[in-house]
């Protein structure tokens, strides 16, 4: 069996140098973001300050480039005076928001915008909650999370209180989603555990002061963990928590969310991957509840009946088969997850007979996604790496920072491999951090998916994808009218020459994080694409035909198809 595997991974390498090449470049500084995260670390070790912050591209303006939106945490103990919140404003580690000036560089509008949150900030995603056409910026805090109502003219308003979003508790991965099919989107948010700084510094171990772990291997107590919150939108710009209705009954260390149709019924679906505990998977049962799937479905352990420690998760369907499969990250000596989707009958575990599992297991793993760097048609993987714990190179062979990871998805006799190939598109020499979130999109409407890099108390990064537009690709702008206007859970569907792809729009994936709303697709050598449909969660269905390949279209439910022109500034 081995002897075939290494036959078959040969056989990929050489399809993959077929490729044109893709590099990675760090352009941080040449696009002027200048970002610091603090973790208000002390030397006390409080379980706090490992979590790291994620960041979210959207395109607040509408004008046609996406902006940039990164989360920062602040100092311990968190302030709390109003009188030195006003005094100290400007010192305080802030969010920011970069608008896109449409020429490869960001300028930082966060003052004027009305979005520096200076509380201690974990996750974001966004949508536009009142179908307006302007999207809304949610964050969730260790402490009150905050929602920021875009006004359309460049500014926010912080209507958290009269939303009914602003709970209080450590909040963490997050997202957007119409559970009921309503219009409107709704908001799912992930909460870890019950913390305080009063009492819960880190352990000692060998002398030194390291970070507690959520659950004692060795006694097994643990911190308390919490119970997450669905939200539903009520149409008014406020929302109800139907958490107890809808059946989302868990409680547990939640770190991060993941939204998509797995079992192709036309409602959402629901995964929330869990620190050393077993993941969930709920199932949208049409009515406006969800029933726990996981122990069916086969994804809250590994292969070996073991549960994970899950940080990030995403869905993505990695072998073209029209079912959304699921990926996990996790802490060393488990790997990056991949579960295949087996026709919404249950998951299989494929980490290591796919490629993913040997080259994953030791490092420590937070942010996850599918993305198609190299516009072959293919879903690759991103993996973001760090340990958790600062002084790890005083006990192990391990290290701080680390590298993070591309691999190449590759087709070869109906059998789908994925490749280790970080060091050959340049990630190797420009990663090695202190990694937790990540967010993909199209920064420069050239073609390709970058990658913006936010790091735990360290410098953020901005990666730019040089080549992958070497190979052709499509980007599709959903515009819901019935369906809520982000078009979030909208299903595309397509088809060329020698590719048949799908991907649904999804808020909040990856950790703590979210990516662009449009969908791209590599589309390989093919020059266009031959059928192309949309399924609206309304249950609409728009069909064009022939549409050239290297471009980005606007599709509005039940209006057709248009092509921006996005205006420099």
């Amino acid at each position: 069996m081995r002897y075939i595997y290494l036959i078959l991974l040969t056989s990929v390498l050489c399809y993959t140098n077929a490729f044109p090449q893709v590099k990675f470049v760090d352009v941080t500084a040449e696009a002027g973001i200048v970002f610091q995260h603090v973790d208000g670390r002390s030397g006390e070790k409080f379980l706090l300050e490992t979590l790291g912050s994620g960041a979210l591209f959207l395109d607040y303006n509408l004008d046609g480039f996406i902006d940039l939106y990164i989360v920062n945490a602040t100092t311990i103990p968190l302030p709390t005076q109003k009188k030195d919140l006003k005094r100290n404003h400007t010192n305080l580690p802030k969010n920011l928001l970069y608008h896109n000036n449409g020429n490869g560089t960001f300028s930082d509008v966060t003052g004027k915008a009305g979005v520096g949150d200076t509380g201690y900030g974990v996750g974001c995603a966004s949508a536009d909650i009142d179908n307006d056409g302007y999207p809304e910026i949610f964050v969730t805090n260790y402490g009150t999370n905050r929602l920021f109502y875009n006004n359309g003219d460049g500014t926010f308003t912080d209507i958290t209180e009269t939303a009914n979003v602003g709970d209080k508790r450590w909040g963490t991965g997050c997202a957007f989603l119409d559970y009921d099919l309503d219009g409107d989107v709704d908001l799912y948010v992930v909460n870890y555990m019950e913390f305080s700084t009063d009492g819960n510094k880190g352990w000692m171990s060998r002398g030194a002061r390291i970070y507690c772990s959520p659950v004692d291997q060795m006694d097994g107590t643990r911190f308390k963990s919490e119970a997450d919150i669905l939200y539903r939108n009520n149409g008014d710009n406020t929302f109800t928590d139907v958490t107890e209705t809808a059946g989302i009954s868990h409680r547990g260390l939640g770190l991060a969310v993941a939204v998509g149709d797995y079992d192709n019924d036309g409602d959402p679906d629901l995964h929330v991957a869990h620190d050393m505990e077993p993941d969930i998977l709920y199932q949208n049962n049409g009515d406006g509840t969800f029933s726990n799937i996981t122990d069916i479905t086969g994804t809250g352990y590994d292969d070996k009946g073991i549960p994970g420690s899950g940080m990030g998760s995403a869905f993505g369907d990695y072998n073209n088969d029209g079912y959304l499969d699921l990926l996990v990250s996790n802490a060393p000596s488990q790997p990056v997850l991949l579960y295949q989707n087996e026709a919404a009958m249950f998951f299989n575990d494929v980490s290591y007979s796919s490629g993913i599992g040997a080259v994953t297991l030791t490092d420590f793993k937070w942010a996850v996604d599918f993305f198609d760097y190299n516009n072959d048609g293919l879903q690759d993987i991103y993996i973001s790496n760090g340990h958790l714990q600062d002084n790890i190179e005083e006990f192990t062979d391990a290290t701080y920072p680390q590298k993070d990871l591309i691999l190449q998805n590759s087709k070869l006799d109906n059998k789908y491999l994925y490749t280790d190939v970080s060091a050959d598109v340049g990630l190797s020499d420009i990663t090695e951090h202190v990694g937790r979130g990540a967010t993909f999109g199209d920064y420069d409407n050239d073609g390709d998916i970058d990658i913006f890099l936010n790091h735990s108390n360290q410098p953020a990064k901005l990666l730019r994808n040089d080549g992958g537009n070497n190979n052709n690709w499509i980007t599709i702008h959903t515009v819901g009218t019935k369906s809520n206007t982000s078009g979030i859970g909208t299903r595309v569907k397509l088809e060329t020459g020698t590719l048949s792809l799908q991907k649904e729009v999804h808020s909040g994936s990856s950790y703590l994080s979210q990516n662009d709303l449009r969908l791209h697709f590599g589309l390989g050598k093919n020059s266009e694409v031959k059928k192309l449909e949309l399924h609206w969660q309304s249950g609409h269905i728009d069909t064009f035909f022939n549409i050239k390949s290297n471009q980005t279209v606007i599709i509005k439910e039940k209006h057709g198809i248009s092509i921006p022109k996005p205006k420099k500034e």
